[in-house]
C-alpha cells in the first residue's frame, strides 16, 4: 500500500506547518490502527521534533466523530481524523479529515450507471461515500465516453477540514478548504438566490429553485453503512439505488432501510405514553449538543414528563438496564449514529427529531425525517410556548394511545391559573407523593408505567438497599467474623464420622 498517497502525508504536513501547530493528535478507527504507527513515523520524520504527534484510538463515543475529549487529555491543538467521518462540526478544536482512497472499478461503475440511466428519464443525483471522492472525477470522464449526454448531477465534498465556531452561541460554520475567508452554514437544506443548497454527510449539491428533490433519482456509490442509511431515510420519497463497489454491481432494492421508518413510527407512538424520559448524551464534541439537550429538557417538561440526563459513553443494553425507571431514552449524537438499534434494550431509544414528534401536542408525522440535530437547534419545532385560557382546555383533551389501545390523559404541565409550576414546589409535591406510594398498588407503578418520577418508581420497589431503616449514628464495636472456608468454618462443630457398615 502506498502510505504517502493513501494517508495524504504531504497535505497533512502542509496543514500543520501552515497553522504552526505543536501538538497534534491522530485519530484512527479500529480497522486502520494497524497503519497508525507507520503514519505517525512518517509525519514525525517530515515535521521534526518541534511538533509532538500522538495516536488516539478507542474513542469515547463514535469513531466517525472527532474525539475532542480524548484529544484534550494531551492539550492537543488539532485533530487529524482518518477514515470514515460524519463531518459533524466541532466545538473547540480544528480537525483535518483524511478519508482514505477506497478502490473503485471506474469502467464497471460507469457501465452500471449507464445501464440505470437508460431506464429512467429523471435526472440522477450521484452521492458517494467520502472514501470514494478521489475517483469521482475519473468516473465523470468515463461516463461521458459511454453516454452521449448523461443526465447526471454530481455532489461535491464540502470541505477537507473544519474550524470550530468562534462563539458557540453563534451559527455553526464549516470552513471551505479552498478559501479560508468563506464559510458554509451548517444546515441540511436552505434556499440561496435561485437554487436549493443541500449539505448532508460531508457532501454539497444544489438544485434549481423550481424543482424538488423528489424529481431526482439518487445513486449512491459506496457501502451499505450508516451514511447510506442517512441518505435513504432523509430522502425517503426518492428512488434510490446503490452501486456496491465491492461486488461491482448495482443494487436497486433498499426496502430493508425504508422499513426502518415503520419501526421508528412505532417507537414514536410508544414514547408518547412514557412518563419518565432519559436523555442520553452520545457526544461531547459535536457543536450544539448542549443547546439541543436544553431544548429537549424544555420540550419534555412542557409535555408534562420528567427527564433525566445521562452521560455514559457508548450506550449498551447492560448500561441502560441500570435505569429501569426510564420508559424511553432520547439519544443525542451525530446523524450517522443516531439510529440506535434498541431491540435488545428494556426501553426504546429514539432520536431528537422523534422526540419532537412524540412530545409536541397535536403534531403529526408528514413523512419527513431528520437525523441531524443541528437542523432542530433554535428552530420553532422544539419551542415550548405556555398555553392559556381556551388553549389550555384543549390541551387537556384525552389522547388515543395506539400502544394501550384506548384513550389516555397526558399530565398537564400547567396549573389551573395557567402558570408553570415552580421547580421547588414541584419537587416537594413529587416527594410527598413518593412517600405515600408504599400504601398503594406498587405493581401499577412498576409495571404499568404510572410513576411520574424516579423517586416514585424507587419508593414502590420492595428492595431499598442494605439496612435502609438503620438510624443509630453512634459507632459500634467491631465483631469478629467467621474463619475458614465456606465448606467448613472453624467455629462449626465437626460431625462425627459414622461407623463403617460391616
Amino acid at each position: 500500500m502506498d502510505l504517502e498517497n493513501n494517508y495524504e502525508i504531504s497535505r497533512t504536513v502542509d496543514f500543520i506547518r501552515t497553522r504552526n501547530y505543536t501538538k497534534v493528535v491522530l485519530q484512527f478507527p479500529d480497522e486502520l490502527l494497524k497503519d497508525s504507527a507507520s503514519v505517525c513515523k512518517a509525519l514525525r520524520r517530515e515535521l521534526g521534533k518541534s511538533v509532538r504527534v500522538y495516536v488516539m484510538a478507542d474513542t469515547a463515543y463514535n469513531s466517525c466523530c472527532v474525539d475532542e475529549v480524548g484529544a484534550s487529555h494531551v492539550g492537543a491543538e488539532c485533530v487529524v481524523h482518518y477514515g470514515h467521518a460524519c463531518m459533524s462540526p466541532t466545538s473547540n478544536l480544528p480537525a483535518l479529515f483524511v478519508f482514505g482512497k477506497a478502490p473503485l472499478d471506474i469502467s464497471a461503475c460507469a457501465e452500471g450507471l449507464r445501464a440505470f440511466l437508460s431506464t429512467t428519464e429523471k435526472i440522477t443525483l450521484v452521492l458517494y461515500g467520502l472514501e470514494y471522492a478521489h475517483a469521482i472525477q475519473d468516473l465523470q470522464e468515463a461516463l461521458t465516453e459511454v453516454t452521449v449526454s448523461p443526465n447526471v448531477h454530481y455532489a461535491e465534498v464540502a470541505c477537507l477540514f473544519i474550524d470550530p465556531p468562534e462563539n458557540n452561541n453563534s451559527k455553526y460554520e464549516i470552513t471551505d478548504h479552498r478559501d479560508d475567508s468563506k464559510g458554509l452554514q451548517y444546515h441540511f437544506c436552505k434556499r440561496e438566490d435561485f437554487s436549493w443548497k443541500y449539505h448532508l454527510g460531508g457532501l454539497n449539491w444544489s438544485i434549481p429553485a423550481d424543482r424538488k428533490i423528489e424529481d431526482y433519482n439518487i445513486c449512491w456509490i459506496g457501502n451499505d453503512n450508516s451514511a447510506f442509511a442517512n441518505i435513504v431515510l432523509t430522502f425517503n420519497n426518492c428512488e434510490i439505488v446503490r452501486y456496491d463497489a465491492a461486488e461491482n454491481k448495482m443494487v436497486k432494492d433498499v426496502s430493508h432501510l425504508k422499513r426502518i421508518l415503520k419501526r421508528r413510527y412505532f417507537l414514536v407512538e410508544k414514547a408518547k405514553d412514557a412518563n419518565i424520559v432519559g436523555i442520553l448524551v452520545g457526544t461531547l464534541g459535536v457543536a450544539g449538543y448542549l443547546h439541543i439537550i436544553q431544548q429537549l429538557k424544555e420540550l419534555i417538561e412542557g409535555a408534562g414528563k420528567k427527564s433525566y440526563t445521562l452521560v455514559m459513553g457508548r450506550p449498551g443494553s447492560h448500561k441502560l438496564a441500570n435505569f429501569p425507571e426510564c420508559e424511553v431514552f432520547v439519544y443525542v449524537s451525530c446523524a450517522q449514529t443516531a439510529l440506535l438499534d434498541s431491540k435488545d434494550f428494556l426501553a426504546p431509544v429514539i432520536t431528537p427529531f422523534e422526540a419532537m414528534l412524540a412530545f409536541t401536542k397535536g403534531r403529526q408525522w408528514t413523512g419527513e425525517y431528520l437525523l441531524d440535530f443541528q437542523d432542530l437547534i433554535s428552530s420553532t419545532q422544539l419551542a415550548v410556548v405556555p398555553k392559556q385560557g381556551n388553549e389550555l382546555e384543549e390541551e387537556e383533551e384525552a389522547r388515543f394511545s395506539f400502544i394501550k389501545g384506548g384513550y389516555v390523559e397526558d399530565t398537564a404541565p400547567y396549573q389551573e391559573n395557567g402558570e408553570v409550576d415552580d421547580s421547588t414546589s414541584a419537587l416537594v409535591k413529587a416527594t410527598e407523593k413518593a412517600m405515600t406510594l408504599k400504601s398503594q398498588d406498587t405493581d401499577a407503578v412498576l409495571y404499568k408505567g404510572s410513576a411520574k418520577s424516579g423517586s416514585e418508581y424507587f419508593s414502590a420497589r420492595s428492595y431499598q438497599g442494605l439496612n435502609p431503616d438503620y438510624e443509630n449514628p453512634l459507632p459500634q464495636s467491631y465483631v469478629v467474623g467467621r474463619k475458614g472456608r465456606a465448606s467448613g468454618y472453624k467455629d462449626e462443630i465437626e460431625k462425627p464420622e459414622s461407623d463403617p457398615v460391616v
